[in-house]
């Protein structure tokens, strides 16, 4: 497999999916781009001159002898130091005025904040439930960082829960019409009509919990070339304990672990076009790599958008995101998901009957300027510089990240759109690692749960940055979208489908060099 990292090339490359809306008329990068543009993040146009300089900067790396200029920082100007406490991840952006300080600090209040069920005295903070995941967001992402798996039937899973949809053959939705506009096939579904669109597994007094989620695991152990030997532990998951009768026969489950918070508002200000320019979706250069753009419907601008956030990328920004998980993991009412009963469906009465804490000026449990506030914390939780990037080991593990193909899918660099009025995030160049993009990662990641363009067996690709920091924020390490590998040695062996290739690789190579990869990976 060719490595597909040629930055200046792929930016020529357009899906003829995504274009196939436009083919009334001559269409370019630009009007691609606007179609699916962040309606709210106030960007300037880029100069050609601009492009070419960032196509240079952007371009992968040749020499693996030193580091390269500014990867020391990155998330740029907005680059933290590296603590070593498990507060790694929730200093505010280092390029933040001392003004917006408090922005960031209001916010962080509110992220912390524990939820109370409704009718209390203390009327900001209710709301809760009445069937809920976590009752704040900090405690799904406990210091910011990502959530764990149980650790054994008595152990919490406040920090995982269960996607949930059937198969529909209903009138399709606006964005199922634009989609199938674009030629998409992906087969259709809706919430389940009882258990909604996700498993709660909490509840306020008085009420009952939907269901738990049980999670079994098998080992597999994996041999090696050189001999080395890795278990790999095979989750299987099934709903217990339901109130409300057995789920449907037809119901699809994705398990989902909750990702870290840190440079998600640079995230949000790459540019649609240079996503777009490193989709492939037909693998029209014949390198085994198909990545294609998730699109989603936005519910705040009423229409549809680039998806960026989520294991299958299905929030456009990171207000949706936080609106969206206010209502359904916390059932917390918002300006973007006003229903007072969050998730809870028509069939449980109780629930739509219960009390809630709508009724007063907040109008939703939580108002626009928490919302805000929430958000803007959220934008600016910063990525923390890098640690010994000039190590010979970490150089070397840099080099055979590029040889083998992993940057194929993880794209190192990207440079912000310039900004107006989101100084923190504007122009400049980040270290992500990640395309945005959909990825079929094979069988035995699948969930075989379609979702929107993203297939059951396909997965936006994880940022990296931070990663080596997994440990040092959650106590313990969980990675892929539902945690069941334990270190970044069983994540790399879970991969699959178009990184099959690059897999294969690390399991063909000298211990000396695989070490050296996975000492690159913790120098993220």
């Amino acid at each position: 497999m060719r490595p597909k990292y040629l930055l200046p090339l792929r930016i020529m490359i357009f899906s003829s999916a995504l274009l196939a809306p436009f083919a009334a008329g001559a269409v370019d990068q630009d009007s691609i781009a606007n179609d699916l543009s962040h309606p709210v993040l106030n960007a300037l146009p880029r100069t050609d001159e601009e492009r070419a300089r960032i196509a240079g900067v952007t371009a992968p790396a040749t020499d693996f002898t030193a580091p390269e200029p500014f990867e020391a920082h990155p998330g740029g100007a907005a680059t933290v130091r590296a603590r070593d406490t498990a507060d790694a991840f929730s200093d505010p952006s280092g390029n933040m005025s001392f003004e917006k300080e408090l922005d960031f600090k209001l916010g962080n209040g509110l992220f912390k904040k524990l939820w109370v069920s409704s009718p209390s005295s203390t009327k900001a903070s209710d709301g809760l439930g009445p069937v809920y995941n976590a009752r704040s967001c900090q405690r799904c992402h406990l210091k910011d960082g990502r959530g764990h798996t149980p650790d054994g039937p008595e152990d919490s899973n406040v920090s995982m829960f269960l996607r949930l949809s059937v198969p529909t053959d209903a009138e399709p939705s606006k964005i199922e019409t634009y989609l199938a506009g674009l030629g998409d096939t992906t087969p259709r579904t809706r919430p389940d009509p009882v258990y909604g669109g996700q498993l709660q597994d909490f509840a306020v007094p008085g009420h009952a919990a939907e269901a738990q989620m049980q999670v079994t695991y098998t080992e597999r152990p994996v041999t090696l070339a050189d001999g080395e030997v890795v278990t790999l532990r095979n989750p299987s998951y099934a709903i217990v304990d339901a109130a409300y009768g057995a789920p449907s026969p037809d119901i699809q489950i994705s398990p989902r672990l909750t990702p870290q918070m840190i440079g998600l508002g640079l995230l949000e200000a790459i540019p649609v076009e240079d996503i777009l320019a490193l989709a492939d979706p037909d693998d029209a250069d014949g390198d085994g790599i198909s990545g294609k753009a998730q699109i989603v419907w936005s519910v705040e601008h009423d229409r549809p958008m680039l998806g960026r956030f989520g294991w299958k990328a299905g929030n456009p920004s990171v207000r949706e995101q936080a609106a969206s998980a206010f209502a359904g993991d916390i059932g917390i009412s918002n300006p973007l998901f006003p229903d007072a009963s969050g998730d809870c469906t028509a069939r449980q009465d109780a629930c739509i009957a219960g009390p809630h804490g709508d009724d007063d000026d907040r109008v939703t449990e939580i108002d626009a300027e928490g919302l805000d506030l929430v958000t803007f914390y959220s934008r600016n939780l910063g990525v923390p510089a890098r640690r010994d990037i000039d190590d010979p080991q970490v150089l070397r593990g840099k080099e055979i990240f590029h040889v083998t193909g992993c940057a194929s899918c993880h794209q190192p660099k990207f440079v912000t759109a310039r900004l107006n009025d989101q100084p923190e995030q504007s122009f400049q160049l980040i270290w992500p690692y990640t395309d945005m993009l959909l990825h079929d990662m094979g069988d035995g990641l699948a969930d075989n749960r379609p979702e929107l363009r993203a297939t059951g067996r396909e997965w936006r690709t994880a940022p990296l940055w931070g990663i080596g920091l997994t440990r040092q924020v959650s106590g313990t390490e969980a990675y892929l979208h539902d945690g069941r590998a334990r270190t970044l040695l069983e994540a790399i062996l879970w991969h699959g489908g178009e990184a099959e290739a690059a897999r294969d690789s690390v399991m063909d190579m000298p211990k000396t060099d695989r070490d050296a990869l996975i000492r690159f990976l913790e120098s993220l």
